[in-house]
């Protein structure tokens, strides 16, 4: 049986909406093997919302298309999925699934694609490689679709970085965090989000922690979803008073985070808790290392 483990991702950073995502310590794990015939889904943990135990699942339909579109017979095969991302919560859960349907699926088919090949397949599905391209990659990934073409560039973050997740206990779907946005911009908030974004990028290349704060700003998403997100400025503020770079809203939601260093760390975790157990809705709070690996394929 052979097992894969796919981390949780934190897409948009900010101003990087659609392009710019990073991995975290937290896996969606599968095991999987060839039967017979047919398909049997296992599902190790329960969430508040069921993950399919049949052909609608989401890693099997991903290998499902996998085989189809490279010309295989997909075999019976048995899934075993243990997935410790919290779903519909901007943290990639589905990105992680896609991702390791593929990886699934390419070991099965003998196809051995590469996971350059991969990370193109996997963002045309997304729709965008925010998610997609950091599971696969790790670390933080920025990329750029033009077409049926994605590009992406890898960097290594600071190691005494820290993402503090923030999970609410309500969910925010993507089709109701993309309806709150409006179809046009103006030129200044282009400007605005273009250029935090580039400084976001030279920032973390360089490791020059006092820009993050100016670089996580955004005008494309954050202000128009936070009426999705009781509290958000209220908690990036507090945030902020306890010791975090900066702060940001994780993909579309719910997931609110906050980036800190290491020796920032205990007294932000302390801190943040309390508050947020004061406030309305009943916030999770844990503190994640990037993933620098990316997915893993594992013989066991």
């Amino acid at each position: 049986m052979m097992h894969i483990k796919v981390p949780a991702t934190s897409a948009n950073m900010g101003p990087g909406f659609d392009s710019i995502g990073v991995a975290l310590e937290l896996y969606n794990h599968l095991w999987f093997e060839e039967i017979e015939q047919g398909v049997e889904i296992i599902v190790k943990k329960e969430h508040e919302i069921k993950i399919p135990t049949d052909k609608n699942n989401l890693i099997y339909k991903t290998m499902v298309d996998f085989f189809a579109e490279t010309g295989n017979v997909m075999p019976g095969v048995r899934l075993i999925q243990k997935d410790d991302i919290p779903m519909v919560r901007g943290l990639g859960s589905s990105a992680a699934c896609i991702v390791a349907g593929l990886l699934a699926a390419n070991h099965m088919s003998g196809c051995h694609y590469s996971r350059e090949q991969l990370a193109q397949i996997a963002a045309k599905i997304e729709g965008h490689p925010d998610n997609s391209n950091p599971a696969l990659f790790g670390g933080m990934v920025v990329g750029a679709l033009d077409h049926n073409e994605m590009r992406h560039v890898k960097l290594d973050l600071p190691k005494d970085l820290v993402f503090a997740i923030m999970v609410p206990d309500f969910p925010v779907s993507t089709e109701d965090s993309r309806k709150v946005l409006p179809d046009m911009y103006t030129k200044a908030d282009a400007i605005f989000n273009a250029s935090r974004a580039a400084l976001l990028v030279a920032s973390i290349y360089a490791g020059d922690y006092e820009n993050l704060a100016m670089a996580m700003q955004d005008r494309i998403h954050q202000p128009y979803r936070s009426q999705l997100i009781p509290d958000m400025d209220r908690i990036f503020k507090a945030a902020k008073n306890y010791g975090a770079l900066a702060s940001y809203l994780s993909g579309a939601g719910s997931t609110l985070m906050a980036v800190l260093t290491d020796d920032k760390a205990e007294v932000f975790q302390q801190k943040m808790a309390a508050y947020l157990k004061a406030i309305p809705n009943e916030w999770q709070l844990t503190l994640l290392k990037p993933d620098t690996k990316g997915a893993q394929l594992i013989a066991e």
